[in-house]
């Protein structure tokens, strides 16, 4: 009996896991989006700050080494820290519908024939064998 009842209690729970999700609103996907830009920038200051300790650890070993008179290389030419300033988004612009766009204007008036009297074969003559 509990087999039973145990067995009736997963399939319940199974349908409700499989239950279809409602679509994601554009506000929710806006909000993911800007999520993403702020964490992108945090990683970017993250790395700015770690830059700026690696460059004050080195010039501590340097300016140590050379109280205690040690023979040191020249340091690696590395890239400057680059300070990715404070964060700011800006939403990308949703793309206009297809009547906005202008796909469907009418077209501009002819100002001259659709035909002319130059022959087919003046315009494109045929090739000799």
């Amino acid at each position: 009996m509990k087999k039973i009842l145990i067995a009736a209690l997963f399939a319940s729970l199974s349908t409700v896991v499989l239950a279809k999700l409602p679509p994601v609103s554009d506000e929710a996907k806006a909000k993911a989006a800007e999520a993403a830009a702020k964490a992108a920038w945090a990683g970017k200051v993250d790395g700015y700050l770690l830059c700026k300790s690696m460059d004050k650890v080195v010039a501590s070993y340097y300016k140590t080494a050379k109280a205690a008179g040690k023979e040191t290389k020249p340091p690696v030419a590395t890239p400057a820290c680059a300070d990715p300033g404070a964060f700011s988004y800006k939403p990308p612009e949703a793309a206009k519908p297809l009547e906005a766009a202008g796909a469907h204007s009418p077209a501009a008036t002819a100002t001259s024939p659709p035909s002319s009297k130059t022959p087919a074969a003046a315009i494109a003559p045929e090739k000799k064998s």
